[in-house]
C-alpha cells in the first residue's frame, strides 16, 4: 500500500514538473497593413514551443492570418514596374509601410515554421499546406521588397522629367533676363540659352531674336525673327550664329533629366547641367 502511494505521489510530481516547464503559450499581438489584418504570437520572444504550449487549432488559425497578410501585400504590390497601373501610387504608399513593419512579423513567422517542423501534428489536417504556402510566402515577399528601390527610382526620374516639362518656358525666360542686355542690337550674337528636346531637336536661343535649329539627323538651320527692315538684315551675319551654336558646350544644354543621383535619395538630376548662358 505504501508502496502504490509513493509511485502515486511520484507522478504526480513528474506531471507537475512538465507542466512547470511547458511555458503558457504568449499573447496574441494584432498585426495591420493596410486593409490587412493577422493574429500571430512570438513564440522565439516567449521563449516557448508552439508546439506544446498552444493548441495545434490556434496555430493553424494564426499561421493562416499571417499567410494571408503576405499574400494580399503581394497581390496589392503588383506591377510596380509599371509607372502606368492603376493605382500605382497606392502601391508604392502600402510598398513603404510594409517595408519598415513587415519584416519582424516575417521573422516571428519564419521562427515558428521551424519549430512547427517538430511538431507531433505536423503532418495534420492543413498545417503541410499552411507552412508549405508560409515559406513560399516569405521568399517572394522578400523579393517584392527587392524591387521597391527600382520602383521608388523610377518614380522619382518621372516625376523630375515632367517638373523639367513644365519648367521649361521659366527656365528660359530667367536666362534671358540674366544675359540679355535690355535692348539687344540686332546682329550680336549673344546666346543666351541652348535646349536639347526629348525627341533629339536642338536649339539655340540668341538675345536679338535669332533661333538655330537642329534636328536629330539634320543640319543647323537659322530662323530669323519676323519684322525685320532691309537695315537690320545688312547687320545679319548668318554664319556667325551657327558658329556660335555649334561652339556652345554641349554639357551645358539644358536636358531631360535622365538618371538619378548615386546617393540613392530618390530626387532625379539632369544629364547635363541647365543652360545659362554664354559657354
Amino acid at each position: 500500500m505504501t508502496a502504490n502511494i509513493r509511485r502515486l505521489v511520484l507522478a504526480g510530481l513528474g506531471t507537475a514538473l512538465s507542466a512547470c516547464a511547458t511555458k503558457p503559450a504568449p499573447p496574441v499581438e494584432l498585426y495591420s497593413l493596410g486593409m490587412s489584418r493577422a493574429e500571430y504570437r512570438d513564440y522565439k520572444k516567449a521563449k516557448a514551443d508552439p508546439c506544446a504550449s498552444s493548441e495545434p487549432r490556434w496555430l493553424a488559425d494564426e499561421l493562416t492570418t499571417v499567410n494571408g497578410a503576405m499574400a494580399r501585400f503581394l497581390r496589392e504590390t503588383e506591377e510596380l514596374s509599371n509607372l502606368d497601373a492603376p493605382g500605382h501610387a497606392r502601391k508604392l504608399a502600402l510598398l513603404r509601410e510594409a517595408t519598415e513593419s513587415l519584416p519582424p512579423i516575417m521573422e516571428v513567422h519564419r521562427y515558428t515554421l521551424n519549430r512547427l517542423k517538430d511538431c507531433g501534428f505536423r503532418n495534420t489536417g492543413a498545417f503541410p499546406e499552411i507552412a508549405r504556402r508560409g515559406r513560399e510566402l516569405l521568399g517572394e515577399v522578400e523579393a517584392r521588397f527587392e524591387e521597391g528601390p527600382k520602383a521608388l527610382a523610377a518614380v522619382a526620374l518621372r516625376d523630375a522629367q515632367r517638373q523639367w516639362q513644365a519648367e521649361k518656358p521659366e527656365r528660359e525666360a530667367a536666362a534671358r533676363r540674366t544675359w540679355c542686355p535690355p535692348n539687344p542690337q540686332m546682329g550680336q550674337t549673344d546666346l543666351y540659352y541652348a535646349r536639347q528636346e526629348v525627341n533629339g531637336l536642338k536649339m539655340w536661343r540668341f538675345c536679338d531674336g535669332h533661333l538655330v535649329e537642329q534636328r536629330a539627323d539634320g543640319e543647323p538651320v537659322l530662323i530669323q525673327p519676323d519684322g525685320l527692315t532691309w537695315r537690320m538684315r545688312r547687320r545679319i551675319k548668318p554664319q556667325s550664329y551657327l558658329d556660335a551654336a555649334r561652339n556652345y558646350p554641349p554639357a551645358e544644354m539644358d536636358r531631360l533629366p535622365t538618371s538619378l543621383p548615386t546617393s540613392g535619395q530618390g530626387a532625379a538630376k539632369k544629364s547635363s547641367t541647365p543652360s545659362g548662358g554664354p559657354g
